[in-house]
């Protein structure tokens, strides 16, 4: 898969998520992730992916095949294979969920349901992706992810 994309985020924050895996937080504050602590249980669940990258602004998003010399790699599971990718103020929470409207920032792909690795790269104002499937969907990180 091959894609190009650009996210304004007002958070410092580009998120992925298949939109199954983290319904349960729906209902939860439109900022339930900004708790360390449950960023953090739900990436180790392998439910969502935070990728923290310093500043807010304006990030071009490139999914390839493989990423060569990434920064890191997370472990996520897609249940239902819709998946989004975008800023992390567009996390579902507060009743709301990515919906395709304009006023959110990202990107609803389809992924065949599964687990997968998901390498990540910060060059710049690009942030780099690749996904492979993968036996594990679980982490065991301690902070957040900042790339």
């Amino acid at each position: 898969m091959s894609r190009k994309f650009s996210v304004i985020t007002d958070t410092a924050t580009i998120v992925v998520f298949d939109l199954a895996a983290i319904k349960h937080r729906i209902s939860d504050a439109p900022d339930w992730w900004s708790i360390q602590q449950d960023e953090v249980h739900e990436v180790n669940k392998g439910n969502i992916a935070f990728l923290n990258v310093g500043e807010d602004g304006v990030y071009n998003i490139k999914i390839v095949d493989d990423v060569s010399d990434e920064d890191g790699r997370v472990y996520i599971g897609f249940p239902s294979g819709h998946i989004f990718i975008g800023a992390g103020e567009d996390t579902a929470g507060g009743d709301l969920e990515p919906d395709g409207s304009d006023a959110i920032q990202g990107e609803m792909l389809k992924f065949t349901p599964g687990n997968y690795k998901l390498k990540y790269k910060n060059i710049g104002n690009y942030i780099v992706l690749s996904f492979s499937p993968s036996e594990i969907n679980y982490n065991s990180i301690v902070e957040p992810i900042r790339i």
